[in-house]
């Protein structure tokens, strides 16, 4: 099975003992590119008792060292993102332009990583009683599991393991097998920025591995990013296990688009935020929601824009890569199929698309639909791919209520020149990242990242503040010293006598 990507533990490539794999495509191509290991429940183990091993001494390394080997990784890897951009574009297909910003999204998050020294400081009060003091410090979790998936094999796992490993925790990563390349490449310069061995592991595999780092009782935490079902199933057995949980959802993302927006900046928004990396990710648009009488206007200028983009193979000259698997590329184009035999108006059909790639690639094109009710299953469901629905409404009031009434409360956008509408707008909106005239509200790595509703389980999001809480827990320490003279101490001074 050398050919096989395997898991990473200790430092180092660990095939294990299960012979089962996983073919690994290229979206582009349609063809096997290689297979992936798929862990048994032996194999889970040994990947989580190193991370085990491995945690009392990274726990006691002092900050200095840590922030030390955070750096070093943040130099590596800023210098060799092109690599990781590649890998990510030949198993995922996104074009590579996105993958580079992926990686820089994440590279975020490993330099706000880099100030854990000053994220980590306790409070301490004097003379809380008398001579009793009273400090809290911040310590680490233990072993701590990170499951993520297909759309950001590096970003999401980015979102949490600077962060755990810069608190003093190890980590198990258990990448989508879908494109498993990207976590070894991760391990690599991890060991080569010098984190010791066991601090960062890979667990590949299915469910098995899944099941076990939820129950395993030596992982501490659980991170998740997926769709809301899977989400559900995380944080039900994991917090049944005893552990903490932060478990990312599905969405459902509107864009309120109001008369006195500047239509030409909401089309441009629409469009990438509609299709940038293919619809495949939680903080796309899909849906615009169009007030009032520039419905008309607005469809025809996102249908211009969308109409120029092309569609391809994610190394070549194209705006847009396949969707991620075959499967997955025939269940986004039966939405559209099903919205068109609703009522919806198929204004840019992707079911259509001659694209620069290879015949067998896993190819849908930008889809726009026009007259979208909010019964339609084109609206209900998170699709997950290329396809923009618009929605027409009178006023405000019932824009609002389409975002508050959806289970999803992921992110959403206005596009307005009126501060007052804005301000109402975010606060009224019941949506956990909100964007004004900017179409994908992912906050900078020191804030967090997260929804509401169904589109979160658990009491933290991702980064910043949350994700620093999340991966430590509190200690308050009572002291008191009974002063030296109190019973005669002798404490070897000079006296003069």
């Amino acid at each position: 099975m050398s050919d096989v990507i395997q898991h990473w533990r200790d430092g180092k490539i660990f095939a294990g003992t299960s012979t089962a794999t996983a073919p690994v495509t290229n979206p582009a191509t349609g063809a096997v590119t290689g297979e992936v290991a798929l862990a048994s429940v032996d194999d889970a183990r040994a990947v989580i008792d190193a991370a085990v091993a491995a945690f009392p001494a990274w726990r006691d390394t002092s900050l200095a060292k840590r922030t030390s080997v955070l750096f070093a990784f943040r130099e590596l890897l800023n210098a060799r993102k092109d690599e990781l951009a590649a890998l990510i574009t030949a198993e995922h297909g996104k074009v590579l332009s996105d993958a580079l910003g992926e990686v820089s999204r994440g590279l975020e998050v490993v330099e706000f990583a880099c100030g854990i020294p000053s994220l980590l400081k306790g409070g301490f009060t004097e003379n809380a009683s008398t001579s009793v003091d009273v400090h809290s410090v911040l310590q680490p979790l233990g072993p701590v599991g990170i499951i993520s998936p297909f759309n950001f094999p590096a970003m999401v796992p980015m979102w949490f393991f600077p962060i755990a490993i810069a608190a003093g925790n190890t980590v198990v990563l258990k990448p989508s097998e879908k494109d498993p390349s990207a976590s070894l490449w991760m391990a690599r310069l991890w060991a080569e920025a010098g984190l010791p061995e066991g601090v960062f592991n890979v667990l590949q595999g299915d469910k098995t591995a899944v099941d076990e780092l939820l129950t395993n009782p030596k992982i501490k935490a659980i991170s998740f990013v997926g769709s809301t079902p899977i989400a559900q199933y995380v944080y039900a057995t994991a917090t049944a296990s005893g552990k903490r949980v932060q478990a990312l959802g599905g969405a459902k993302n509107h864009a309120v688009i109001l008369p006195d927006a500047d239509l030409d900046l909401a089309a441009d928004a629409m469009v990438n935020a509609g299709f940038g990396s293919a619809g495949e990710r939680c903080m796309a648009i899909s849906a615009a929601v169009a007030v009032g009488p520039i419905a008309d206007d607005l469809v025809a200028k996102i249908a211009e824009r969308a109409a120029t983009i092309k569609t391809g193979d994610g190394t070549k000259d194209s705006d847009m890569g396949p969707l991620v698997t075959k499967v997955h590329r025939d269940k986004v184009a039966s939405y559209i199929d099903a919205g068109e035999a609703d009522g919806a108006k198929v204004v840019l059909d992707g079911r259509t698309v001659i694209a620069n790639g290879g015949a067998d690639g896993f190819w849908l094109g930008p889809t726009l639909l026009d007259n979208v009710t909010p019964q339609m299953s084109v609206y209900t469901d998170e699709i997950f791919g290329p396809v923009l629905s618009v929605l027409r409404v009178e006023t405000y009031d019932e824009a609002l209520a389409l975002i508050n009434n959806n289970p999803y409360g992921n992110g959403t956008a206005i596009f307005t020149n009126d501060g007052g509408a804005a301000r109402r707008f975010q606060n009224e909106v019941e949506v956990g990242m909100v964007g004004i005239n900017v179409p994908i509200p992912v906050p900078m790595s020191y804030y967090s990242f997260g929804g509401w509703k169904a589109s979160l389980f658990g009491d933290s999001h991702a980064h910043g503040a949350e994700g620093v809480h999340f991966f430590t827990r509190t200690k308050a320490i009572t002291t008191r010293w009974l002063d030296p003279s109190h019973g005669g101490i002798n404490l070897g001074f000079p006296e003069n006598k």
